[in-house]
């Protein structure tokens, strides 16, 4: 799969292709649904598929300050667009000038001379141009006017909701994750960094790797959860994989201020995992942030948290 960052990525011998657009944070089954019916009309033609997605998230640009919790980093969003079958991804640069632009020059800068679209697929709320004044009866519109066609898929409803990112994201901030990674189609994942911290954990008998995740990481309410940790490569793939217990929060029994995300391997203390590239993946939760009286009273209930996740994922 070809990653391009811009535009001006795009070779400069590339044909006709099928293209989806949008920021598919965390690439949901209701983005899943989307990327389907592209990658349907592509077999149909014989032609490859390209989705258009932005980095930074464009309600950071738009309304700065407002940047939502984002459900997947933009290397991660590109894995799992391959995996639905994406020939290339591209990530635009979202920036104040291109939010800016009509939604007429839009279509021809982006989908007719950058990627030379034969079709467009989008969610039927897609909106486009500056002020998002383009819809889905524009796109076609000008789809007749440029020689492409351009369809809206309907947004995915299960259990009562439509499956949409900020959907999930409130799930997460309820600490729900077993709901998120059924709207997800797989565990919320959180990527970071191992750095050095407090080395508590490892004083009970119970060594975390304390993982450092991006600014504006989604990450789940306070508590304790039970899930997966691996490590990560250069290039972002799994090499080792343990199912493990997992902190968020602030450590309030040692009056904690900063919220961490750390994650014990269960049965394991012989890992040294400082500096590498970790995901942590939640798979449900066990309990609350509770501040203990003493530190052997929270040592006692993490051998129960660390018996409850076995149950859960294993180990």
């Amino acid at each position: 799969m070809y990653r391009w960052h811009g535009l001006h990525d795009v070779p400069a011998n590339w044909g006709r292709s099928v293209v989806t657009i949008g920021v598919f944070d965390g690439v949901h089954r209701g983005h899943r649904q989307i990327v389907a019916a592209a990658t349907s009309i592509a077999a149909s033609r014989g032609l490859p598929v390209v989705v258009v997605t932005f980095d930074p998230h464009p309600d950071e640009v738009v309304r700065p300050g407002s940047h939502p919790p984002l459900l997947c980093t933009p290397r991660y969003r590109a894995e799992l667009l391959g995996r639905l079958g994406a020939d290339a991804v591209c990530v635009l640069p979202f920036t104040r000038e291109f939010s800016q632009l009509p939604a007429e020059e839009f279509v021809r800068a982006v989908l007719v001379d950058g990627l030379h679209a034969a079709a467009v697929v989008v969610g039927e709320n897609f909106r486009f141009g500056h002020r998002a004044a383009g819809t889905v009866a524009l796109l076609r519109e000008l789809g007749e006017k440029y020689e492409f066609s351009a369809e809206g898929v309907p947004l995915l409803t299960d259990h009562g909701v439509t499956i949409s990112s900020s959907w999930i994201r409130d799930l997460l901030a309820a600490g729900e994750v077993a709901a998120a990674a059924r709207d997800l189609g797989r565990p919320h994942r959180v990527e970071g960094v191992v750095v050095r911290g407090h080395m508590r954990g490892r004083a009970m008998g119970f060594p975390t790797a304390n993982a450092e995740p991006p600014p504006f990481t989604a990450l789940p309410a306070d508590g304790v959860y039970a899930g997966w940790l691996a490590s990560l490569d250069a290039e972002g793939a799994e090499t080792q994989r343990w199912p493990a217990a997992i902190s968020v929060g602030t450590n309030p029994t040692f009056d904690g201020t900063a919220r961490t995300v750390e994650a014990y391997a269960l049965d394991r203390d012989d890992l040294d995992l400082y500096g590498v590239h970790v995901a942590i993946e939640f798979a449900e939760r066990i309990r609350g942030q509770v501040r203990f009286a003493s530190a052997a009273e929270l040592a006692a209930q993490m051998r129960a948290d660390v018996a409850a996740a076995r149950r859960i994922v294993g180990g």
